[in-house]
């Protein structure tokens, strides 16, 4: 398994503890990349317009999310 070294600012580092929840920050992280690595996929090429929509139980969109 490959290493890295990441320097993080205080904020991140208590998000990530928070997120961990039990689990690790290294396991939050691998997680986060491989849910982005999904979404990257599911809009090919970042078309413009394209949009994650997180929505209710009933199928209202509560959030929209354009990835970067």
């Amino acid at each position: 398994m490959q290493r890295f070294t990441i320097d993080i600012d205080d904020q991140f580092n208590k998000t990530l503890t928070d997120l961990a929840n039990g689990s690790s920050k290294a396991d939050v992280i691998r997680k986060a990349v491989a849910t982005y690595n999904y979404l990257k996929t599911e809009v090919p090429n970042q078309e413009s317009g394209k949009r994650v929509s997180i929505t209710d139980a009933g199928g209202k969109v509560q959030k929209d999310v354009i990835l970067p």
